[in-house]
């Protein structure tokens, strides 16, 4: 059975998701802010975790900081906000989605569903191990090192290389990648992309090289062999 973790200052929306998680079979476990989140996190594995932006004691965006450099969890965020600079923020951060309060409940479960999809239906097909020059891919462990040292992804950067390197010298769109990575529920638009590109790019250091962008088009992951 899946876990989810439901993070929210509201006992009564803790109380709706919870009711529709376990409808839809899921266990659900609670907490009231950032802080404990962070704690129950670090004893306990969840699949995906459902965060509210505006909480005591530790917002909902240093959480995921928090988080993520703990396990890397998908997240689903909750905001009472639906300006497009938290949502930009929240992608930056390396979340999944993005719900504006009020919402309905089935919508947020089939959006927990999407999520949990596209992360178990990733295609590790290709060789486990990929190097270009000195950049080391490693599919099944989902890691990525650069020089020899292990870089830090945030979740939809790991995804984003992944995908280009398993399409590589294809010319990706930016609607390709927003529906094969975000998925088709996703209501985004093409600077979702161009700041996990740019995100990405400077992680990879001297092997930003390999991420090539095609003018009106969209992406390339660029290897001779």
């Amino acid at each position: 059975m899946k876990k989810l973790l439901i993070v929210d200052d509201e006992a009564k929306i803790r109380e709706v998701i919870k009711e529709y998680a376990e409808f839809s079979n899921y266990e659900a476990h609670e907490a009231a802010d950032g802080m404990s989140a962070i704690g129950m996190v670090k004893l306990n594995d969840y699949d995906l975790i459902i965060m509210d932006i505006m909480m005591p004691k530790l917002d909902g965006f240093s959480a995921v900081k928090e988080i993520h450099k703990i396990k890397k969890i998908p997240v689903i965020m909750l905001s009472a906000r639906g300006e497009e600079y938290d949502k930009l923020f929240g992608f930056e951060l390396g979340i999944d989605d993005y719900v504006v309060k009020p919402f309905s409940p089935k919508e947020l479960m089939a959006r927990v569903n999407a999520v949990l999809a596209r992360c178990e239906g990733q295609d590790t097909s290709s060789a486990d191990i990929m190097r270009f020059e000195g950049l080391e891919v490693n599919f099944s462990a989902r890691t990525v090192s650069v020089d020899g040292e292990r870089i830090n992804l945030t979740p939809k950067e790991y995804d984003l290389l992944f995908y280009m390197i398993q399409n590589k010298n294809i010319a990706l769109s930016r609607d390709k990648l927003l529906s094969d990575i975000w998925g088709y529920d996703f209501f985004g638009d093409d600077r979702t992309i161009d700041t996990h590109v740019k995100n990405l790019r400077n992680n990879l250091g001297p092997y930003r090289k390999y991420i090539v962008t095609l003018r009106g088009v969209g992406y390339k992951f660029e290897y001779d062999e």
